[in-house]
């Protein structure tokens, strides 16, 4: 399980374990909060192709799925 502070999440790097349409790399490019500090909305863009994400920042903690950092 990858270890995440939501604080660090803008500009953190990724590598998806199991590429789609030639993406393996990410990096978030937008994480919004609530009043309470909690995640509402954080995207993903891919590297090479600049195709857009929103995804649930919990996911990322599944390493069977995502890689912290470019691999």
């Amino acid at each position: 399980m990858n270890c995440i502070n939501p604080k660090k999440l803008l500009n953190s790097k990724w590598t998806a374990e199991k590429p789609k349409k030639k993406e393996k790399h990410f990096i978030v490019t937008k994480v919004l909060f609530d009043e309470d500090d909690g995640v509402v909305e954080c995207v993903l863009e891919a590297v090479m192709s600049k195709h857009c994400y929103e995804i649930d920042w919990r996911d990322l903690r599944d390493d069977e799925v995502w890689h912290h950092g470019w691999t």
